[in-house]
């Protein structure tokens, strides 16, 4: 089971990514839990596979690898395209990519 944590400006935006990444998942049979956090609550989760932050929040990239890539967990920004038609089958390719890696 791979943990994949969105992160957003209020953890809003991205709930509804997180439904279509779900959908994505099932399909494709891919055991993850996913799930969207606003930027205050992230620091309280550091149990992650991967970090995926929104678009809007792609100024925390540098803060948040910080933190969580000596733990060797990759950080990344979901590419605004992908974001913004909430294309769930390329957001979960995208993190199932990075834990691979």
């Amino acid at each position: 089971m791979k943990n994949i944590m969105l992160v957003c400006s209020a953890g809003m935006s991205t709930s509804l990514l997180v439904t279509k990444m779900y959908a994505a998942a099932l399909k494709s049979k891919s055991q993850v839990k996913i799930f969207a956090v606003s930027e205050a609550d992230s620091k309280n989760y550091t149990d992650v596979d991967v970090v995926l932050l929104g678009p809007q929040v792609r100024y925390l990239l540098s803060k948040m690898q910080a933190v969580m890539q000596p733990k060797g967990v990759p950080v990344a920004v979901i590419d605004t395209m992908d974001y913004g038609t909430m294309n769930g089958e390329a957001v979960l390719k995208q993190a199932l990519e990075l834990i691979k890696e």
